[in-house]
């Protein structure tokens, strides 16, 4: 970023535009993917924990309303037993008064929302998007907290795929923005949760279409892991999948059942690799 605040505007204005493109992506597939599904289809179980389906859109119907400035709703029944704390009780509320609904109601509902979102963004101004307010992570530009919504957008849209059996939507804005989340966060699984040693240095070789498909090197050195160039020499390589590596991410799947099917690949260190792969759900 730019030190004087016209540049660091400008910055913040190019970051916005590629969230709201990203939103556009990966809202317009999601609903492609659900406008003519069956019941059965809609009430198809997910690897989020208590949600189908249908219960995705909910969740995204219900954040973006939350934005938009409308309350959360009233709900005094049962939350479930995978909501296990106060903010995922408050985003379950979005769920709940929702799953009496036929899937058709909420489709029509997310396309409704996911539009009038769309438009809010196309006026935001420069000034707009380099505002500084609340997003999950703290205070942060109001494009940042947009390239959040991507990273949910799009891993519930893998959500709802998998689900499906209708794999795609990767390899575009929207998946490139939501692996750099992750890849932001493998600093932190490599040094904090794994607690790999001194002089561990974790290549992650990452397969996809287009810009999904990465490389890159997280080395430990004085206690502190940073990503680092290829000048470091790997101690260890792991081999996924673009989706794999979300999906880990996410908390979507564990390393046992991945590499149970042979859908990871570890080279070197085999003891530090399966300690950074079984640490990699830094998100639920």
């Amino acid at each position: 970023m730019s030190d004087n605040g016209a540049g660091q505007e400008g910055d913040w204005l190019e970051h916005g535009l590629q969230a709201k493109n990203a939103l556009g992506e990966t809202w317009g597939a999601l609903a492609g993917v659900c406008s003519e599904l069956s019941e059965d289809e809609w009430a198809r179980p997910t690897e989020c924990p208590g949600w189908d389906v249908k219960d995705q859109l909910s969740h995204l119907i219900g954040i973006e309303r939350a934005i938009m400035g409308e309350p959360v709703p009233e709900w005094t029944g049962p939350l479930g037993d995978h909501v296990k704390n106060d903010f995922a009780a408050t985003n379950e509320r979005f769920v709940a008064v929702r799953r009496a609904l036929p899937g058709p109601s909420v489709w029509a509902e997310f396309v409704e929302v996911t539009t009038t979102r769309m438009a809010e963004l196309d006026v935001l101004s420069a000034e707009g998007w380099a505002a500084v307010g609340y997003s999950p992570m703290g205070e942060v530009p109001h494009a940042e907290f947009m390239r959040v919504r991507v990273f949910d957008s799009w891993a519930h849209e893998q959500d709802v795929r998998r689900a499906l059996d209708r794999p795609g939507g990767d390899g575009n804005g929207a998946s490139e923005i939501s692996l750099d989340h992750v890849q932001r966060a493998m600093p932190f699984v490599v040094g904090k949760k794994a607690g790999c040693a001194d002089g561990t240095a974790v290549r992650f070789d990452v397969a996809g279409p287009g810009r999904d498909e990465r490389a890159f090197t997280i080395a430990v050195e004085g206690g502190r892991a940073r990503q680092r160039g290829d000048e470091v020499a790997p101690t260890v390589t792991l081999s996924l999948s673009n989706i794999d590596f979300m999906r880990l991410g996410c908390g979507r799947t564990t390393s046992a059942l991945l590499r149970a099917v042979g859908a990871v690949g570890v080279e070197g260190d085999v003891v530090a690799g399966g300690a950074v792969l079984g640490a990699m759900n830094f998100m639920f």
